[in-house]
């Protein structure tokens, strides 16, 4: 143990090192100055490693028991303990920092709420159960134990506090929050609640010295607003503490047998800040009321009775006060419509920063308690870690040469035991009838413990002067022998607040101090159970403490104070020695290193590791458990270092579990990556099927349209022949996509078929017209209103006796005779038209076309041909689109022709379009 303390005392002062480790328990030893390794980049180099995989570090314990909660779905706690000073809170603190960074990877909105609801608490349960001491400037007045709940995600989603045995005489031990309000509090404020910024002005924070301002009022007040206290719950808050300084500060007098308030201008200020009526306030401070049978008198106190309920009423407001906080911070982070059964399991994590063992030159009720407290966790320590550790080597049949080691369970007996108890005798004598006195209760423990080797008096050991007769008792515990003083352990352990502060208290107009007060509403003349005392409320939640830690799996951190001047450069070799040594380090160190720092069940461990040998993974064909692993430990080369018991493989150094997890988690990647390709063909011939599928059904379907199609053609077109109109009114089926070219090209087949039954039967003359009005529809479709198509198409209008009455035969042997001489076979077109000529003046003229020749003629003299031009030299015709008739024949010789077409028909300017019609069908063919 000097080697320990040697090297922890290099590491703290040289190098910086604070943390070390004695099998998988963490020892701290405060450094009393600020660290630079508490940082974002920390952090990461401690998130998700194996515990010796980095240097000893809070973050490594915080992340194996974060790691255990999550692999294995298991419950687990840190329990940090140690002396006051030793740096357990902040211990806490940075535990918590750790889990709620490595936290939330995506980052949701409840996940952050949760987490920043469970870093601020810490900061206001820290204002209010933070004291300074002689010891220490932050010490911890209560134990703190804090459930963290988890989903099944790993994501923190809410969580409980616990608060243990917050120190009455705590309010004179200067708490933290007294004075953030005396120092920090703006003016207003502090004039609203009556209060002086100066602290010596108040009886119960004046201390010697110079006072330390712990931490910003500020700070604290936000803490409370984001936790979700309301703007009247933190009013409230204040006034409670501000009654606390005023109670402080009331002084009694006597006048005669009278007891009178000598400061009675305070009795109204309290009046304001409790929301009740002074003289109610007056009245119990000054008297009691005491039912006898059904009568009720008001009884008055002494002048020291007085003085007593003055300090019980302030110590008692403030415990309310410090419960209903915790309370309300439970309320806020607890878990809510949390259903495992569609949620997951709720895990959890849990840690206990706890009051240390201590001895004090006069210690009390309450370091009685404190100290029982850690007994009670270091017989869970030994239990855990010492003895079911050697137990187990037992039970599993490991060859083992048993250590010797100090079992406390006979001192938390001597504490706790029913009948026999220090407990059960304290609790027996606050149940007398009668005035019993503390020297009448250490009488009784003297008769009750005389023979037990823990205890002793100086009654039982009159030569040891270092005990006071009536006074004192000593127990021998495992960190040392403590001298403890009777005085106050009546009166502590009853509750001894008069039950007329309940009944004011409770009938406030404030409903927030109406609520810390529930028994209040009781009449004094009923009659109700004794509450349990003090000692049995503290020892019946250490056992649900201990019974609750002990269904977790534990993780320690052991906090060593090196020195009692708090400087970052001394270390105290013995007062070290002595810690490590109360603390059950020595015998911690003992057991590991003669035994195995590791142990798993067969089926667990091969559920982990077995996909590191060929013949574990993915199942085994072995006949056993025990078989399977002691093949893969031989195969890795680590049969050296393990032991083989009858249900567990035991492992000796934590380098095989590091080499293990290194291979597993090589194997892991692996086998991801062959889970990933087997899941990502799978996924692929899952599209593949699907497609395949969806491509036959499409093709099906796309099959059934086209069919679907051709039958409804067929059907609506079937018994065209016989239809009057040969099927043109039948309106054609809307076809699928793919066949709207089919149908263009079905549609012109039918067009060419309904043509073709219309035009079968015409002769070649009709023939020969219905071309030329196919050409006219095609060449001048959507250029003239009318093109004529509707009649009979004459061409040779002027042998026509309608069009030409008078001159019908003259024209007929001018015709005859230019056959006989130009040989043309027809004639395509004849009509009267109007010539302009150049000098602008309008002729009557004729105009002949026939297959050879284009002749202008002269009507008045018989159709004499004034000018003929050969066809094939017509390059062109240009017609007007309004209802002039006028036409140019281009000739090659640029000697263009330009009439008017005369002879109108009712339908317009229908020889236009015959005109064209006739001169394009005879060039086609």
């Amino acid at each position: 143990m000097v080697h320990f303390c040697s090297v922890g005392r290099n590491l703290t002062v040289l190098h910086g090192r604070i943390y070390s480790y004695i099998g998988e328990v963490v020892v701290s030893v405060n450094p009393y100055r600020a660290m630079n390794i508490y940082g974002r980049d920390t952090i990461e180099q401690y998130k998700g490693r194996e515990l010796y995989e980095r240097p000893p570090h809070l973050f490594a314990i915080a992340d194996a028991a974060y790691k255990a909660m999550k692999r294995r779905n298991k419950d687990t706690c840190i329990v940090i303990s140690g002396e006051s000073g030793a740096g357990k809170t902040e211990a806490s603190k940075y535990i918590m920092q750790y889990i709620a960074a490595i936290t939330n990877p995506s980052q949701r909105a409840e996940v952050e709420r949760v987490k920043n609801m469970l870093l601020k608490s810490n900061c206001v349960l820290e204002a209010f159960g933070n004291a300074k001491t002689n010891r220490n400037d932050n010490s911890s007045r209560f134990g703190k134990y804090m459930d963290i709940n988890f989903d099944f995600k790993g994501d923190p989603i809410g969580g409980h506090i616990n608060n243990y045995l917050l120190e009455k005489v705590g309010v004179k031990s200067v708490f933290k929050c007294i004075f953030q309000l005396v120092k920090g509090a703006p003016d207003a404020q502090l004039r609203s609640l009556h209060i002086q910024r100066d602290p010596t002005a108040y009886t119960y924070i004046k201390v010697g010295g110079q006072i330390k301002v712990f931490a910003d009022f500020k700070a604290v007040t936000d803490a409370m607003k984001v936790i979700g206290f309301t703007t009247e719950e933190i009013q409230t808050v204040y006034k409670i503490l501000a009654t606390i300084l005023h109670l402080g500060n009331l002084k009694f007098g006597s006048d005669g047998d009278v007891t009178l308030i000598e400061n009675s201008k305070l009795v109204s200020v309290l009046g304001d800040l409790l929301s009740t009526k002074d003289e109610n306030v007056e009245k119990a401070l000054l008297y009691r009321t005491v039912a006898t049978g059904r009568d009720v008198i008001d009884k008055q106190h002494t002048h020291q009775e007085a003085s007593y309920g003055r300090d019980a009423l302030a110590k008692a407001i403030y415990e309310r006060l410090f419960c209903w906080i915790v309370g309300r911070i439970n309320d806020v982070i607890e878990v809510k419509n949390y259903d495992a059964r569609v949620h997951g399991k709720n895990t959890v994590i849990g840690v206990l920063d706890i009051y240390g063992f201590e001895i004090f030159q006069n210690n009390s009720f309450e370091q009685f308690c404190i100290n029982y407290c850690n007994e009670k966790l270091q017989q869970l320590f030994i239990q855990l870690v010492l003895k079911q550790e050697q137990e187990e080597y037992q039970r599993e049949g490991i060859p083992w040469k048993h250590i010797d080691y100090f079992n406390n369970q006979i001192i938390v007996d001597l504490v706790e035991q029913q009948h026999k108890g220090i407990f059960a005798v304290l609790d027996e004598a606050c149940m007398n009838v009668g005035k019993v006195t503390d020297e009448m209760f250490l009488q009784a423990l003297n008769g009750k413990l005389a023979k037990h080797a823990h205890y002793t008096s100086r009654k039982l050991s009159p030569t040891d002067k270092n005990l006071e007769f009536d006074r004192d008792f000593r127990i021998r515990h495992y960190a040392g022998d403590v001298v403890y003083s009777v005085v106050g352990f009546i009166d502590k352990n009853k509750d001894t607040l008069f039950q007329d502060f309940k009944r004011l208290l409770y009938n406030s107009s404030n409903p927030v101090l109406k609520a810390m007060w529930p028994e209040g509403k009781l009449s004094i003349t009923e009659v109700t159970k004794r509450p349990l005392t003090a000692a049995t409320l503290f020892k019946n939640s250490m056992i649900s403490l201990v019974e609750n830690l002990a269904s977790k799996e534990p993780y320690y951190v052991r906090c060593i104070k090196p020195n009692d001047v708090k400087s970052p450069l001394l270390f105290e070799h013995e007062r070290c020695k002595h810690q490590v040594e109360y603390l059950g380090l020595l015998e911690n160190v003992r057991v590991r290193r003669a035994g195995f720092a590791n142990r798993q069940t067969y089926p667990r461990f091969l559920q982990r590791y077995k996909m590191i040998s060929e013949f574990t993974w993915p199942n085994h064909d072995l006949p056993s458990d025990k078989e399977a692993v002691e093949r893969l430990l031989q195969g890795c080369g680590f049969e050296h270092d393990v032991a083989y018991g009858k249900t567990k493989v035991f492992i000796r150094t934590p380098r095989t579990i590091f080499s293990l997890e290194e291979q597993r988690a090589e194997m892991v990647k692996r086998i991801v990556l062959f889970l990933q390709k087997v899941w990502r063909g799978t996924l692929a011939r899952m599209r593949y099927r699907r497609m395949r599928a969806a491509l036959i059904i499409i093709r099906a379907y796309r099959r059934y349209k086209v069919k679907s199609y051709i039958r409804e053609v067929n059907r609506r077109f079937k018994n065209v022949r016989g239809m009057k109109d040969h099927g043109k009114h039948v309106k054609w089926p809307t076809p699928p996509k793919v066949l709207r070219k089919f149908e263009e090209a079905l549609r012109n087949i039918y067009n060419r078929w309904w043509a073709w039954t219309l035009i079968k039967d015409l002769s070649p003359e009709e023939m020969v017209q219905i071309r030329a009005k196919v050409a006219t529809l095609e060449c001048l479709k959507g250029q003239r209103a009318d093109l004529g198509l509707q009649r009979a198409w004459e061409g040779n209008y002027l042998v026509s006796k309608k069009d030409s009455p008078g001159t019908a035969s003259s024209f007929t042997l001018v015709s005859s005779d230019l056959q006989r001489k130009d040989k043309f076979m027809r004639v395509l077109f004849s009509c009267n038209v109007r010539k302009i000529n150049r000098f602008n003046k309008a002729e009557d003229r004729a105009l002949l076309i026939t297959d050879r020749h284009l002749y202008k003629m002269d009507p008045v003299k018989l159709y004499k041909p004034m000018k003929s031009i050969p066809l094939y030299n017509v390059t062109g015709v240009s017609i007007s689109p309004g209802k002039d008739q006028l036409v140019v024949f281009h000739t090659k010789d640029n000697r263009d022709l330009i009439v008017c077409l005369q002879g109108m028909v009712p339908a317009g300017d229908s020889r236009i379009g015959e005109l064209v019609g006739t001169l394009l069908s005879h060039f086609k063919r």
